[in-house]
C-alpha cells in the first residue's frame, strides 16, 4: 500500500514550484513529471520548446514539424508530447494504470535507438514503459504490445507494418527524429512511406517531426497538416570561420591568429582549444584520414592529459582492444591514440568501440577525435571546437565533389557544448583568398538546400508497391495511385508523374508471379480497377523484407542449384549479386584473383558470368561481387579479423555489417526455397549458421553453446573436445585448461550441458560476463 502511496503523492504538490519549469503544470503536466524533468538535470524551457507550448503541443490536438539548430531542445518536446498523450489516455485519476496510447520514435540509426532509449528510461518513474526494437525484419514482435514508447528504425517499422503488428493500430504520436532524412537517397524512400503508411491507418494520430534547419521546413510541415516551428537559436552561440595563413576569419568579422603549437596548421586550430580546457571534433572524408590525424595528434594531446585522466584513458584502451577476440591493426591503433587523450570514430568501428570512444569524449577523457562525416549524422557529441578539415569527398561515379551545404551544417552544429561553453566555434580550412571567398559564400554564409523526395524511381517503389499490395493497401492501380498520392513525393510533384513507375513494377510484380490480377490490367490511362492480389511468394517476399528484384534473383538461383553441383561459392556468390548486400570495390589487384576463382567455380556459379569481352561493364560489376563472395568465404573459412582488414580493407564493423546482411539473406533463400519446396535447404542452413558465426562446419556443434564463438570454439576443437559429447566426458579441469576458456566458462558450458555443479556463485558471474561480452 506504501508503494502505491508514492505513486500517487506528486500529485498533492500541485501548489508547490519546482524551478521554472513548474509553469507546465498549466498545460497538465504533474508535478511528479516536472521533478523528473529538474533530476535530468533540464532546469528550463528553450525557446523552441516554449514556442512548441504556445503553440499547443500539450493540447494534444496538432502535428508538429520542429526545424531548429541541433542541441536546441527538439528531443524534449518530444518527450512533452508523448508523456502528456500516454499519461493523458491512462486518465487522470489513474496514471499508472497500464492501459493507454502508444508512441513510436523513429530514428535514422541503431546507435541513435540506443541513445535515446537510455534518455526515456527516466519516465519508468511514472509508470511509463520503454522498449527499443531494431533486430529481426521477419517478425510482428508481439512483445511490444506491453510497452507505451517504442524505439525503433525506419525500416524496422515498416517491417511490423508489413507483419502487421496489431499494436501499431494503439499509436497516438509518431515522433520522426531526423524527418530532413527523406531527402537521402538510400533511406528515405522507405522513411516518407513508413509515414504514409502510419498516418492511413492511424487517421487521428500526432506526427512531431524533428528536422535540422532546412530551406523548406513548411513543406514537410504542409504535407503533414502540422503547424511549423522554425527558428535559428542555439542555446551555445556559433561562431563559423574560415582558416586561412594562420588566421581564423569569422563571420562576425573578427579575425583570431592561431597559436603555433605545432608544425601542422590542423593540429595547432585543435589544440589551442584543449589548452582552454575544451574539446576539439575534426570531420576528415575518409577513413584512413581519421586514423592518420588522431596517431598524429595523439603525441601532442598527452602533455594535457591528468594523471586520473592518464588511469582512466588506460582502462579504455585495453577495454577496445578487448572487444574482440582477435584485435585488429585498427583496434591497435585506436588502444594506442586513447591512451594519449585522441580517438578516431568511423564505421570500421566495431559498435563497441564507438560507444566507448563517444563516452570517454563526453567525459573530455578524449580530448581531440578525428571522425568521418557518418558521425554528424548520428549520436550527440558537441564540442567546443568543430573543423571540417574536408569539404570534398571523392564519388566513384563523377570524381571529386563537394559536401552538400545542409552537411556543413550539420557538422558545424557539433560546435559548442551546452552548460559548459559559453560559444561554439566551425572552422573551414582554405589555402587560397579564393578558396576562403568560397567557402564564406557557399557555406558559412548560404541556407542548406530544399530537401526533396527520392521515391520517384523505380528501384525505390518496387518493395514499396509490393509491400502496400501485400498488406491490403490498395489492390488495384488506382488504390495504388490513390495511397502514393499521400506521400511527400505527391505533396511536392504531381501525383501523375510516379503512375508510369508504379505501372512498370506492377507489371514487373505479375510477370514474376508476386502478384496476380484477377482481371486484365489496363494500359496506363485507361480504366485502372482491376483487381491485383498477392501471391504466397509475393508475401513472403514483402515479409522478408527484400528487394523483389533480389527475391527474383534467389528464386532463380535455387531452381538452378537442383540442376548442377553446388559449394559454399554457389551460395555466397549469388546473394553477392543482389541489391541488398552491395558489392566491394574491386582494385587492379583483386583483378586476377577474382577472375580465377569465378573460372574455377563457373559450373557452380548460381548467377550467370557475363562475357568479358562483350559485357565489360557488367563482367568488372561481377568480378566486385566475386570479390564479396570470397571474403564472406574467408570469413566463414576462420581467416583472422586481421587477414579480412589486409585483403580486403574491410574493419570490424565493415565485417559485422556485411556478414548480418548476408546472414539475413541465407535466411531469406531458405525460406522462399520452403515456399518453392525445393531441395538443398540444409546446405543453405548450414552455410548460414557458418557465415553468421565465422566458422568452418566441424565447428556447427559447439557453437550452440552460449558464450562460445568462433575463436574458443577453435580452441576446444584443436584440444580434441570437438562436440557436445566430448565435452560432457571431459572433466571442468580439462576444459578449464583451454586456452580463452577458464574455469568460469568452463562451468559454464557444464550447466548447458545438464550437469550439476556446486559453485553456482561463479556461475552466475560468468553468465554476467559472457552477456556483457
Amino acid at each position: 500500500m506504501e508503494a502505491e502511496t508514492n505513486k500517487f503523492q506528486w500529485r498533492y504538490l500541485a501548489d508547490m514550484e519546482i524551478s521554472n519549469l513548474g509553469r507546465l503544470t498549466s498545460g497538465g503536466l504533474s508535478k511528479e513529471h516536472i521533478l523528473i524533468l529538474n533530476d535530468a538535470g533540464i532546469e528550463e524551457l528553450y525557446p523552441p520548446q516554449e514556442e512548441a507550448l504556445r503553440q499547443g503541443l500539450l493540447s494534444l490536438k496538432s502535428s508538429f514539424v520542429v526545424s531548429v539548430p541541433t542541441a536546441s531542445g527538439k528531443t524534449l518536446i518530444a518527450e512533452l508530447l508523448m508523456v502528456k498523450s500516454i499519461l493523458e489516455s491512462r486518465g487522470a485519476s489513474f496514471p499508472h494504470r497500464e492501459k493507454g496510447n502508444k508512441c513510436l520514435y523513429i530514428v535514422p540509426l541503431r546507435a541513435l535507438a540506443s541513445e535515446k532509449i537510455e534518455e526515456f528510461k527516466k519516465y519508468e518513474k511514472l509508470g511509463i514503459r520503454t522498449a527499443i526494437s531494431t533486430g529481426d525484419y521477419d517478425t510482428s514482435d508481439s512483445w511490444l504490445a506491453n510497452y507505451d514508447i517504442i524505439v525503433t528504425t525506419s525500416e524496422k517499422a515498416d517491417s511490423l507494418l508489413r507483419h502487421r503488428s496489431s499494436w501499431l493500430a494503439d499509436v497516438s504520436v509518431l515522433v520522426v527524429d531526423e524527418i530532413h532524412l527523406i531527402h537521402d537517397s538510400s533511406r528515405g524512400p522507405t522513411l516518407e512511406v513508413t509515414i504514409a503508411k502510419l498516418r492511413q491507418l492511424n487517421p487521428k494520430m500526432l506526427v512531431l517531426g524533428l528536422s535540422a534547419t532546412i530551406k523548406n521546413a513548411d513543406e514537410i510541415a504542409s504535407w503533414l497538416n502540422a503547424k511549423l516551428i522554425s527558428m535559428d537559436w542555439r542555446p551555445v552561440p556559433l561562431r563559423e570561420g574560415v582558416f586561412l595563413q594562420g588566421e581564423i576569419f569569422f563571420n562576425d568579422s573578427r579575425l583570431s591568429a592561431v597559436e603555433k603549437i605545432s608544425s601542422d596548421n590542423i593540429q595547432s586550430i585543435a589544440l589551442e582549444i584543449i589548452k582552454e580546457k575544451g574539446q576539439s571534433l575534426v570531420f576528415v572524408n575518409n577513413r584512413k584520414s581519421a586514423e592518420k590525424f588522431a596517431l598524429d595528434i595523439a603525441e601532442k594531446t598527452k602533455k594535457f592529459v591528468s594523471l586520473a585522466e592518464e588511469k582512466s584513458l588506460k582502462v579504455l584502451a585495453k577495454q577496445v582492444l578487448g572487444v574482440l577476440s582477435e584485435p585488429t591493426k585498427i583496434c591497435r591503433r585506436l588502444a594506442k591514440c586513447m591512451e594519449g587523450g585522441a580517438a578516431f570514430h568511423h564505421a570500421g568501428l566495431a559498435a563497441k568501440q564507438r560507444r566507448a570512444v563517444e563516452e570517454a569524449f563526453r567525459k573530455n577523457l578524449i580530448k581531440v577525435l578525428s571522425a568521418t562525416p557518418t558521425l554528424a549524422a548520428g549520436v550527440n557529441l558537441p564540442a567546443r571546437r568543430v573543423i571540417i578539415r574536408d569539404y570534398t569527398r571523392y564519388d566513384i561515379n563523377i570524381g571529386r565533389v563537394e559536401i552538400p551545404v545542409l552537411e556543413y551544417k550539420q557538422q558545424a552544429g557539433r560546435a559548442g557544448r551546452p552548460k559548459y561553453d559559453k560559444y561554439g566555434e566551425a572552422i573551414l580550412i582554405a589555402r587560397s583568398e579564393e578558396e576562403k571567398a568560397h567557402l564564406l559564400d557557399n557555406y558559412i554564409l548560404s541556407e542548406p538546400e530544399e530537401i526533396s523526395s527520392k521515391l520517384g524511381v523505380e528501384g525505390a517503389l518496387r518493395t514499396h508497391v509490393l509491400a502496400t499490395i501485400a498488406m491490403g493497401y490498395a489492390n488495384s492501380l488506382s488504390s495504388l495511385m490513390e495511397f502514393f498520392s499521400k506521400t511527400f513525393f505527391a505533396h511536392q510533384q504531381e501525383p501523375y508523374l510516379l503512375e508510369g513507375h508504379i505501372h512498370k513494377v506492377v507489371n514487373f510484380l505479375l510477370r514474376e508471379k508476386m502478384c496476380i490480377a484477377k482481371q486484365a490490367i489496363p494500359e496506363r490511362n485507361k480504366e485502372k480497377n482491376g483487381l491485383i492480389v498477392p501471391t504466397l511468394f509475393g508475401k513472403r517476399v514483402s515479409e522478408l523484407y527484400i528487394d523483389p528484384l533480389s527475391a527474383v534473383i534467389l528464386r532463380d538461383a535455387l531452381f538452378r542449384a537442383q540442376k548442377v553441383k553446388t559449394n559454399a561459392l554457389s551460395y555466397l556468390q549469388v546473394i553477392s549479386h543482389t541489391p541488398e548486400l552491395g558489392s566491394l570495390y574491386l582494385r587492379a589487384k583483386d583483378y586476377d584473383m577474382c577472375v580465377k576463382e569465378a573460372v574455377e567455380n563457373e559450373d557452380c556459379l548460381l548467377a550467370e558470368m557475363p562475357d568479358r569481352f562483350s559485357e565489360p561493364w557488367k563482367f568488372e560489376e561481377f568480378l566486385s561481387e566475386m570479390k564479396t563472395a570470397l571474403f564472406i568465404k574467408d570469413w566463414a573459412d576462420e581467416r583472422s579479423e586481421d587477414f579480412i582488414l589486409e585483403k580486403y580493407g574491410l574493419g570490424p564493423g565493415d565485417v559485422r555489417s556485411k556478414v548480418e546482411r548476408a546472414d539475413w539473406l541465407l535466411y531469406s533463400m531458405f525460406e522462399l526455397g520452403k515456399v518453392f519446396r525445393v531441395e538443398k535447404l540444409g546446405e543453405i542452413s548450414r552455410l548460414r549458421e557458418r557465415v553468421k558465426h565465422g566458422i568452418k562446419e566441424e565447428l556447427l556443434e559447439l557453437i550452440t553453446l552460449s558464450g562460445i564463438g568462433r575463436v574458443r570454439a577453435r580452441r576446444l576443437y584443436a584440444h580434441g573436445l570437438k562436440t557436445l559429447k566430448d565435452l560432457k566426458k571431459a572433466d571442468i579441469a580439462t576444459i578449464s585448461n583451454v586456452e580463452l576458456i577458464g574455469k568460469k566458462i568452463a562451468l559454464n558450458i557444464k550447466k548447458q550441458l545438464g550437469e550439476k555443479v556446486e559453485d553456482s556463485k561463479e556461475i552466475k558471474q560468468n553468465q554476467r560476463q559472457i552477456s556483457e561480452f
